[in-house]
């Protein structure tokens, strides 16, 4: 019997620990930043709504809504819509963090508007995307419990897209990051040891993304390890 209960622990649990611990590491990252840089005003007194409203002229994208949405760390960019949705602290706020939250958005409506084609694939899987992680626990429940051998298979492909849909999500984030740092050097928006807790700020929000990138693969591998086994 004890060999029977040691026979079923999943021990492929513990591969997704370095993921998991990451992931905490780097929200706790971002929490801090944004805890620091919110909190310095800008010598120039400019809010994250003007400095986005400065970028999108300055690159012609004269079409794009700048719209305040409710929530903390909220900030979006939706290109079916073409509006940047900004939190309520970034939208009327005027500090580091709310100016490089709102040029990071801005960022990626610059990629929108010249086409960039990691945003174009982001934009395309994302529904699927969703869809698939809103289906993949229940399915994987009850298919477990029905015993369909099939199941942790069907798990291991979804986990697969998210993987994709992560792997594609950085270049897409870190390029959104470097245009907005270069817009607010172009428009002398922010002071020198401005620019730098404004990049102190997107270097840990880039954080996330390589942690999520990690569970993501992590999760792909420990479902592949439970697909050999039942065979």
């Amino acid at each position: 019997m004890h060999m029977a209960n040691y026979y079923y622990i999943d021990w492929t649990i513990f591969l997704i620990i370095p993921g998991i611990l990451l992931a905490a590491w780097a929200q706790s990252k971002v929490n801090g930043a944004y805890r620091t840089y919110s909190k310095i005003p800008v010598r120039s007194g400019m809010t994250g709504r003007e400095a986005a409203a400065r970028i999108l002229a300055a690159n012609g994208l004269h079409s794009v809504q700048i719209l305040p949405v409710s929530g903390r760390l909220s900030d979006n960019y939706n290109p079916r819509k073409r509006t940047l949705n900004l939190s309520e602290a970034c939208y009327s706020g005027s500090s580091v963090a709310a100016v490089a939250i709102a040029a990071h958005e801005s960022g990626h409506a610059m990629q929108h508007g010249g086409g960039y084609i990691p945003l174009r694939l982001r934009s395309f899987m994302a529904p699927m995307v969703s869809f698939a992680s809103y289906m993949l626990w229940p399915v994987l429940i009850l298919g477990l419990a029905l015993g369909y051998t099939n199941t942790v298979t069907v798990a291991v492909y979804i986990f697969l897209a998210i993987f994709a849909f992560q792997l594609i999500t950085l270049p897409v984030e870190f390029n959104a990051s470097k245009r907005a740092l270069a817009a607010i050097q172009a428009e002398g928006m922010l002071t020198d040891e401005e620019q730098y807790g404004a990049k102190k700020m997107l270097d840990a929000a880039a954080l996330t993304y390589v942690a999520a990138t990690l569970i993501a693969l992590l999760n792909v591998l420990r479902f592949m390890m439970l697909s050999s086994r039942r065979r």
